[in-house]
């Protein structure tokens, strides 16, 4: 068996919140952007950035001297349109780290403002980062802000105002085509090629899955897109369309998940996509435009749990797949790789952190008895002990200097945790010692999630994924779960 078994690298793992039976899954629906192919991220955000940029220039904005900061925001924050903050939220809604514009937001002053504040994506104030493709809208905002309070923008105008600035600026630039165009190209500046995908939907499609591609991109960019993305590495004389059953272009996802929108043919011959109304069955070899995943599943003979859809959107790709028609779900968090081999670059660190935490613990616990035993004795109530007042003031005194010099030492391995892959905001699924906003996000919404689409050929078609089990801080342990990739020893990083 071992001959057979490619074990991946930890950080290309499987990782499953909702157990999944990958032989009862009778069709696969992949996004494309950020998902089948994956960008150049800092590349493709910092063209997208240029495109508002020049925007503004052209509104007269005194915004030249701007340029884009690939470390000022990450996937999973939440912008407070009201406030022009950027927020790293706990699964809870609490916030636990905030910039005013770029500046870091003191402890006073970010508990004066939010203490009191539950996040609920559900209210408009609120805009979460569900994508990569935000990062770069995410950005400029934040550095706008600064220029609003200097009194450097045009006015008057909120923060809300200008965010709505800064969405319809991005937004203009993606409907002038003025974006995609550059990436179709130039692809080898912006794409970072994965030729294990091919070789993992080859996989798929031959153990029986229906394949089906469903972006929001337009026909005239998926084509050259996925030619670039997977032809080279498929078999000689195959070509990209011949892996999926079902293309559907401009989905116009979330909608298509939730409405009845119509269906069009898109027309190859006259080599400019254009659009022919459509009818009755789909028809096979035929690029769709638009529909709805309900006329999709009519076509299939398919529904729920039997169609698993991936995707790297939080929302419009898993939220939405899952609340309405309880399709399974992957969400593809590119990220994931660096986050999982920072955690474990970081894991003596963080065994020295807990022992120290441990001692800290005990300290604190021998205080508060001794504060208690002072207290009974002066208030004449309760057990106490024999030992004289002084005495124990005078330990006291003792405990409270070991606290200190204990705090000097946990203050900045502490610090170091919170600054692991991103110095503002750290580890994407953290938020402090609890998991982030968008961790939550995942567990709710993603039965699975990976760092790319050729994670599968790890997994093959045929594996049966198990999720750990759960567990609450009174029964913290968490046995079973299907490793995807063998387990490894903290201690050594080695496998036992």
């Amino acid at each position: 068996m071992s001959g057979y078994l490619r074990a991946p690298p930890p950080e290309r793992g499987i990782f499953c919140n909702r157990t999944l039976n990958m032989r009862a899954i009778k069709a696969i629906g992949y996004d494309m952007d950020y998902t089948l192919i994956h960008y150049q991220v800092e590349a493709w955000e910092r063209r997208a950035y240029e495109y508002i940029r020049e925007r503004l220039v052209m509104q007269g904005w005194p915004v030249q001297h701007l340029r884009f900061d690939p470390l000022l925001a990450i996937r999973g924050l939440i912008i407070d349109t009201q406030k022009g903050n950027l927020l790293k939220a706990n699964r809870f809604g609490f916030v636990k780290k905030a910039l005013h514009g770029t500046r870091p937001m003191d402890f006073e002053a970010q508990r004066t403002e939010y203490a009191r504040t539950l996040i609920d994506l559900a209210e408009k104030r609120w805009m979460f980062l569900n994508t990569l493709f935000s990062l770069s809208e995410a950005c400029i905002y934040a550095q706008l802000v600064d220029l609003l309070d200097e009194g450097k923008l045009p006015g008057p105008m909120g923060y809300v105002d200008l965010y709505g600035v800064v969405r319809s600026s991005l937004d203009a630039a993606h409907m002038a085509g003025k974006l995609k165009a550059d990436i179709v190209a130039a692809p080898e500046r912006y794409v970072q090629p994965d030729p294990e995908t091919a070789l993992a939907l080859l996989d798929q499609r031959s153990a029986g899955k229906k394949l089906l591609l469903i972006t929001n991109s337009e026909w005239e960019y998926t084509v050259p897109m996925m030619r670039v993305a997977f032809d080279p590495y498929l078999p000689r004389g195959m070509t990209w369309r011949e892996l999926f059953d079902v293309v559907i272009v401009s989905a116009r996802k979330p909608e298509f998940f939730t409405t009845r929108s119509p269906l069009f043919e898109v027309v190859e011959a006259t080599g400019e996509g254009l659009l022919r109304p459509h009818s009755g069955p789909l028809k096979a070899g035929v690029p769709y435009f638009g529909g709805s995943a309900l006329e999709l599943e009519r076509h299939l003979g398919l529904s729920g749990d039997e169609i698993l859809y991936v995707g790297d959107h939080m929302f419009g790709d898993v939220h939405v797949t899952k609340n309405v028609l309880r399709w399974r779900t992957a969400l593809i968090l590119r990220e994931l790789e660096d986050e999982v081999r920072a955690i474990a670059s970081f894991r003596s660190t963080e065994v020295r952190l807990a022992t120290k935490m441990e001692m800290k613990e005990r300290l604190e616990a021998e205080a508060c008895q001794l504060r208690l035993e002072l207290q009974r004795r002066r208030s004449q109530y309760g057990p106490r002990s024999e030992m004289p007042e002084d005495q124990l003031l005078a330990r006291l005194v003792v405990l409270r200097s070991e606290q200190e010099a204990m705090d000097a030492e946990l203050g900045p391995m502490a610090r170091a945790a919170g600054e692991l892959s991103n110095p503002h905001w750290g580890l994407l699924t953290r938020a402090g010692n609890d998991k982030s906003h968008l961790a939550r996000q995942v567990e709710r919404y993603a039965d699975i999630y990976t760092s790319r689409v050729s994670n599968f050929l790890f997994a093959t078609p045929f594996v049966y994924l198990r999720s750990p089990r759960g567990s609450l801080p009174h029964d913290p342990n968490v046995p079973g779960g299907t490793p995807v990739f063998p387990s490894t020893d903290p201690t050594t990083g080695s496998n036992p």
